[in-house]
């Protein structure tokens, strides 16, 4: 999801829909190490003495040598970036299937490195529009402010991608047998010897060496280091996913339109569909809403009066591909916030550093984790635990600068499009916007370099 603006650009989600042709595995197995005595082949079922809390008659566990919780953007980039380099894991999605649901996000240049990095750029780029500039107005149709975006940055890359496309593309890159479904987090624990038990909600355990976490906002994972809740912000969002089956009528360019405590915007995705949202003050979140009959009439009723070519873009959404959500994020505080790591427990993404979509770098800071991540362990995993622990910290400490303060920054931006007072309000529109606002500024924080991942290569 993205409410792009002047000083804050495009992060989209997308629609749900059926499996498609993504492996759904049961197993997984993993290279030879170099080390045998730690990082080894070796993953069958067997029995092992190894948490106190676990008698030797209920033992019954299968040894992993990484397992990654989530099958989300984050998990699914971070074993493809570990298989890059050779190295295999087992990635644990408690879903039937992936989590297809939602709309789009929208990936900067930064994103488009990692992906390419990846080995998957090319083959989602013919499938999306690549979006040229930005084009904002007031609440009443008076335009504000255009721009071009390789006009500030020739290097620039926009475009929106659906969620549903971008998870399959990942998964079908992964080896046979990588991603285990309907495998829902029970509980974690620490054995003696440094490794992680994780125990799933139907019995199954799991004896890994190395466990990352990528399981979103909620991360019962990050609960476990010792994060608090993400905050919420004070602003919700409607989002979806207009469809033209004859063809959408659009520019290939970002949409905003700003009123007071109010905006609402859209973009092309692609030649038949339209991504659009409305984000909102609201107190508190409130109860959830599911029914799209009534999320859709909510939405429309928050743009009365508003451009008309958007009241149509949600009229031509399909139901499930509606939602509501509320926005929110964690701040990073140093020496405040825990570590990203405890023991070989690490975190990547939204699990980390959830962040509101107002520079749209959400998805795109997490494929940068993945591959930091990866190339980091790649190249401690042989040399024994010692060397993992310190990988784990170097990736904190590389990464900490660089997600703090885009969170903060993300948060600044949506509080200050949110005014609701109308002499602000009336500052934004006629000075702020039109002569202080410099887009190739903003966007310096997509400057990302990304050389490709490839098996042998030394960090």
């Amino acid at each position: 999801m993205a409410m792009p603006s002047s000083a804050c650009l495009l992060y989209l989600n997308s629609p749900p829909s059926p499996p498609s042709l993504y492996h759904v595995h049961s197993r997984q197995s993993f290279p030879q190490s170099n080390n045998d005595s730690w990082f080894q082949l070796g993953r069958r079922t067997t029995k092992l003495p190894i948490c106190s809390s676990i008698s030797k008659a209920e033992a019954d566990v299968r040894k992993e040598n990484i397992v990654i919780v989530g099958g989300g953007i984050a998990g699914l980039a971070t074993a493809l970036s570990l298989h890059r380099f050779g190295v295999g894991s087992l990635v644990l999605e408690q879903g039937e299937s992936l989590r297809t649901g939602g709309t789009s996000l929208t990936l900067f240049k930064n994103g488009w490195r990692v992906l390419d990095a990846i080995g998957v750029g090319n083959e989602l780029r013919g499938q999306f529009l690549e979006i040229e500039g930005m084009l904002i107005k007031s609440g009443d149709g008076r335009e504000l402010r255009s721009f071009r975006f390789k006009d500030e940055d020739e290097s620039q890359e926009v475009r929106a991608v659906e969620r549903k496309i971008l998870l399959e593309t990942l998964a079908n890159r992964l080896p046979p047998e990588s991603v285990h479904f309907s495998s829902k987090l029970s509980k974690i624990e620490t054995c003696e010897n440094g490794e992680t038990l994780l125990q799933l909600v139907d019995g199954t355990r799991l004896l890994a060496k190395i466990v990352i976490g990528c399981d979103g906002v909620r991360s019962p994972v990050a609960k476990w280091i010792g994060f608090s809740k993400p905050k919420y912000v004070g602003h919700c969002a409607y989002r979806g996913l207009g469809y033209y089956p004859n063809g959408q009528p659009f520019e290939p360019r970002v949409n905003n339109i700003y009123g007071r405590g109010l905006r609402a915007g859209y973009v092309p995705v692609s030649p038949t569909k339209v991504y659009w949202f409305i984000c909102y003050n609201c107190p508190s979140p409130g109860p959830k809403i599911t029914d799209p009959s009534i999320l859709k009439k909510k939405a429309k009723e928050l743009l009365r009066n508003w451009p008309e070519e958007l009241l149509h873009i949600i009229d031509v959404t399909p139901d499930d591909t509606v939602t509501r959500t509320p926005l929110v994020d964690r701040w990073l505080w140093p020496a405040i916030s825990p570590s990203a790591s405890t023991g070989r427990v690490v975190l990547v993404g939204d699990a980390w550093h959830p962040m509101t979509p107002n520079l749209g770098q959400g998805a795109c800071c997490a494929l940068e984790d993945a591959v930091v991540l990866g190339r980091k362990l790649a190249s401690a995993i042989n040399s024994g635990p010692e060397s993992v622990d310190r990988a784990l910290r170097e990736y904190e400490s590389e990464r900490w600068p660089r997600v703090f303060p885009l969170t903060i920054r993300a948060n600044l931006v949506g509080s200050l499009l949110q005014w609701e007072n109308p002499v602000v309000c009336s500052v934004r529109d006629n000075i702020i916007i039109p002569r202080l606002v410099k887009l190739g500024t903003v966007l310096e924080h997509t400057n990302f370099e990304c050389e490709p991942l490839m098996a042998g290569e030394k960090s």
